[in-house]
């Protein structure tokens, strides 16, 4: 099974994810990658070679109308406090990677994390705010697949429940300044891409440094975890230390919650690449996230996924499908009904849910919310997963991923959604490019 390990020792933010898993890939890939990202208006994108205490890898820069969103830490005077740089802007970067978010610029926090919002830096880039809507239509408008699309969206309404519960307030109410949440948009496709590209078949992560301290926004001064931090980590194994900063950032969680199926120590895994991905700010320890991908077991290994199931006899077929589009939106793996006799001779619909376990009581509440169902049944199983490996080809279409099983003869398909935009672009029948696409992956 095609496995990646993210190593979170010095917490996730999301220019570092970014970094570690684009350093996986070759140097063609990387200047596509680029040509993607810059495409997000009044975005800058770059990547350098970095390296921190001897490891080396990829730096990512992530710039907002010109502007690196920055973070600032309040010391504590706490041990191994190490803020080297305390910039003025605070330190921004200090933590720098931390945030990611800001990532990179790090500076984090801003995280994206919005917390972002609040960050007096605010000010710094005047008051102009981003609704949910103003990050989906910046999201609909990139030249990616809509499946990256798709979980882009997903990602970063975990963001905005994070900060709409942080802040008492729905999530409609919820805004982001305006370089904070182009920084944000920025690392959440950027990751989201990446991983379709990697195709692989799980992902795992070590338990999350949060790092410790304080970090100042516009409401004051928090303590680190940030709030929409410390609610995205709910079930996730994670830790504090010695580090007084913030280490991982509200994107980097929700990057994490979205992806990762367990946490816990590297599987035993055959690894065939390394990524590092370096933040800015100086440490005792090396500040990096590292990316290791490989495989794990043979073809039938197996994964563990969570199946939540409620039955439903006075509702109808339009609400039922609205509330499978819930859960689909908020990252179940599938959902299907069947068809039940329930008591009272009633026919009636069972409604199936497969999730990852670490979302299982999130997408029960969901369930709940928007079905007539009193109780939702929840159900640990195995399941096993086809290795699968996605490749790019060139069609007189345009280029099209195809996914296959390595070594399954004549298990190979275009990805539908790439396939449908070629397909209406050129004029032609969908099933004319799906041949296109066919021939040339055999070629190769």
């Amino acid at each position: 099974m095609k496995t990646l390990y993210l190593e979170c020792n010095m917490g996730a933010a999301g220019d570092m994810l970014t970094a570690a898993l684009l350093d996986l890939l070759p140097e063609e890939r990387r200047q596509e990658f680029l040509k993607v990202m810059n495409a997000i208006p009044g975005v800058q994108v770059s990547v350098e070679p970095a390296e921190k205490c001897g490891v080396r890898g990829l730096h990512v820069t992530v710039l907002a109308h010109g502007v690196e969103e920055h973070s600032h830490d309040v010391p504590c005077g706490g041990a191994g406090q190490t803020h080297t740089h305390e910039h003025p802007h605070g330190h921004e970067h200090d933590h720098e990677h931390v945030h990611e978010h800001e990532h990179d610029h790090e500076h984090a926090h801003e995280h994206d994390h919005e917390h972002a919002h609040d960050h007096e830096h605010d000010h710094h880039h005047g008051h102009h705010h981003a609704s949910l809507a103003d990050v989906r239509a910046i999201v609909e408008g990139l030249p990616v697949p809509e499946t990256v699309k798709a979980k882009a969206m997903e990602v970063y309404g975990l963001i905005a429940q994070a900060e709409a519960h942080a802040h008492g307030q729905p999530v409609e109410l919820v805004h982001f300044h305006e370089v904070g949440a182009l920084d944000a948009v920025a690392d959440v496709t950027a990751v989201c891409l990446l991983m379709e590209w990697l195709g692989a078949d799980r992902v795992a992560a070590s338990p999350v440094n949060l790092g410790g301290g304080q970090v100042k926004c516009a409401h004051g001064v928090l303590p680190v975890p940030a709030p929409a931090t410390a609610w995205l980590v709910r079930d996730i194994p994670c830790y504090g230390g010695d580090v007084q900063t913030e280490l991982c950032t509200p994107t980097g969680a929700a990057l994490l919650r979205t992806f990762a199926s367990s946490f816990g120590p590297m599987p035993a895994m055959t690894v065939k690449a390394v990524g590092v991905g370096a933040g800015n700010k100086e440490f005792a320890a090396a500040n990096v996230v590292r990316a290791f991908l490989g495989e794990t077991g043979e073809s039938g290994a197996s994964d563990q996924v969570m199946e939540l199931a409620c039955n439903l006899d006075d509702m109808t077929g339009e609400a039922i499908a609205y509330a499978a589009g819930v859960l689909l939106a908020a990252g179940a793996l599938d959902v299907y009904t069947e068809a039940i006799q329930m008591k009272k001779n009633r026919p009636g619909v069972k409604l199936c849910c497969l999730c990852r376990p670490a979302d299982a009581e999130r997408l029960s509440q969901l369930m709940l919310a928007h079905t007539t169902s009193w109780g939702v049944r929840r159900c640990a199983m195995e399941r096993v997963v086809q290795p699968r490996e996605c490749r790019r080809v060139e069609t007189p279409y345009g280029p099209v991923d195809v996914k296959f099983a390595p070594g399954a003869q004549g298990k190979a398909k275009a990805e539908f959604d790439q396939a449908a935009a070629a397909a209406a672009a050129a004029g032609v029948p969908l099933e004319t490019v799906l041949e296109a696409a066919r021939r040339a992956f055999e070629k190769r």
